[in-house]
């Protein structure tokens, strides 16, 4: 009895639980244990597992797109129009084509789209997700965008949505289409020309092509053959109109503004022909001011082969003055400070009757006389460069470092001006100067009033007893002497010995002794 039950009930559980076989798109889920992948136990099949893996259609659910999102479908259960179990031929996915609503997918079929036969558009080719292209049967993976199934015929030139020009009837005529709001509107006779007129029909990626953007149109040229030969320029709307080339207009008041050299200042005085040497009609050079005016400064302003317009330096109210600023004239090879931005361009660009604006020189002494040609070492300013000493502020200002000579300026040497020591005058009066052949003697500059009693081997260093602040004796050590200062001696005022004495007419105190003797002064 125990033997038998299990045997019945799982007899009786096996058709219970699989009524028949699954649908062939469903096979794969044959057997006990995948029951539970569309079954809930103790329940029915719900929406939620059967969108567990068609997740494609849960996206579209989600978003509210679709036709399982519509009205008509929305809160049914799957089962109500997708049961299975009824064997593998079974389609799972049936109704009739003829009498389903489209629009309740969110795209409506009007016009041609209408006529056409599912299989028309619902086909591999036109998904675009792969994952969905490999479904043996689907209605899913359309877009409603018109290039999801048309070919771009204008090859990503124009907007890909097609709608802004064709309508849905036909292809043709494109009844969306308004010239009028292209960059060029159709006037006049261009309303009666045929589109394959001015948009020719080529081929383009091996396939026939029409071109209609980037189409030229600035100038009538581009469609038409210019008759004047250039006479007139390319600007034809200057003088004709659309409605007819016999059409002339403009030509009793013409406005020169209208042109590309609008007449300002003194051009506004000129008359016709002082430009129009021939006909009026003549093209005219007028891009460049030498164009009409001589160079009057003989290519001086030529660069790279080609000579600057005037209008960089000049303006149409005159020649006479420049327009040319100091923040330009810094940007060349001789920036302007301190004093020469004061100085006037004339006094060095016309030392001469003409204007000269090259290779005038850019040192100081290019323009200014070098007093010290004759006195200074090159060392001190090389290549003739004032600015090593002077400033272009004010040229009595001098800023030079006097320890990069072999004399140092200490002391009361400091407070000096450099005309004290290098600016002599001779027996006459007249002032010369003393730079490279000044020694660094202090009898240089200083009167010895010892008279030769300290000369070492022709030379008198004054720096052994005075200090360089005020020549006052800061520190004499007389035991360096030959008569060390001992006993008695050490209190003695210097005067006690050392007294003056009568030289021809020189009068002075006397150092050196030259007998120390005790008698010499006891």
């Amino acid at each position: 009895m125990l033997l038998m039950i299990p045997g019945w009930f799982f007899g009786t559980a096996l058709a219970q639980l699989s009524p028949g076989d699954l649908s062939e798109v469903h096979a794969h889920l044959e057997g006990i244990s995948n029951c539970t992948k569309c079954h809930t136990l103790g329940s029915k099949v719900t929406n939620d597992k059967c969108l567990e893996c068609h997740t494609e259609l849960k996206v579209r659910i989600d978003a509210k797109k679709g036709y399982h999102a519509s009205l008509k479908t929305r809160g049914r259960e799957c089962t109500s129009c997708h049961s299975d179990h009824h064997g593998r031929k079974f389609e799972i996915v049936r109704f009739k084509t003829d009498e389903f609503d489209h629009s309740l997918t969110g795209y409506e079929l009007t016009g041609a789209h209408s006529a056409q036969s599912c299989g028309d558009c619902h086909k591999s080719t036109n998904i675009a997700n792969e994952s969905i292209r490999k479904k043996k049967f689907t209605y899913l993976g359309l877009s409603t965008e018109c290039l999801g199934c048309h070919k771009d015929y204008h090859q990503n030139t124009l907007s890909t949505t097609c709608t802004d020009c064709h309508g849905v009837d036909s292809f043709k005529p494109t009844t969306g289409f308004d010239h009028n709001n292209t960059k060029f509107p159709l006037t006049g006779k261009h309303q009666t020309v045929v589109c394959i007129d001015c948009h020719p029909k080529t081929t383009r990626n091996g396939v026939d092509f029409q071109e209609f953007a980037g189409k030229k149109h600035q100038n009538c040229t581009s469609c038409h053959t210019e008759p004047h030969q250039g006479k007139f320029g390319q600007r034809c709307i200057d003088c004709h109109t659309t409605e007819s080339f016999h059409t002339i207009k403009g030509m009793t008041s013409f406005d020169h503004s209208k042109t590309n050299f609008k007449l300002e200042n003194k051009h506004k005085q000129l008359t016709c022909v002082s430009c129009h040497k021939g006909n009026l009609t003549d093209p005219v050079k007028h891009s460049r001011c030498n164009d009409c005016h001589n160079d009057y400064h003989s290519g001086q302003f030529t660069t790279d082969g080609i000579v600057s317009d005037c209008a960089g330096c000049h303006t149409t109210k005159g020649f006479p003055g420049s327009s040319f600023t100091i923040e330009r004239h810094n940007e060349g090879a001789f920036r302007l400070d301190g004093a020469h931005l004061a100085t006037p361009c004339f006094v060095c660009h016309k030392k001469s009757e003409t204007w000269n604006f090259r290779n005038i020189g850019t040192k100081c002494t290019d323009c200014h006389s070098n007093i010290h040609e004759q006195y200074l070492s090159k060392e001190y300013y090389p290549e003739n460069n004032c600015r090593r000493c002077h400033k272009e502020t004010v040229w009595s200002e001098i800023e030079f470092d006097h320890s990069t000579t072999r004399f140092a300026l200490a002391g009361a040497h400091a407070e000096q001006t450099c005309r004290t020591c290098h600016f002599k005058k001779n027996e006459q009066g007249e002032e010369y100067q003393v730079f490279s052949e000044l020694s660094s003697h202090c009898t240089t500059c200083h009167t010895d009033i010892h008279y030769g009693q300290f000369e070492v081997q022709g030379k008198i260093n004054c720096l052994r007893c005075h200090e360089p602040n005020r020549w006052k004796i800061q520190q004499f050590n007389h035991n360096l002497t030959a008569f060390k200062l001992d006993g008695k001696h050490e209190n003695l005022a210097c005067s006690q010995c050392h007294k003056p004495v009568q030289k021809g007419v020189n009068n002075y105190i006397l150092y050196k002794i030259g007998d120390t003797r005790c008698e010499h002064c006891h």
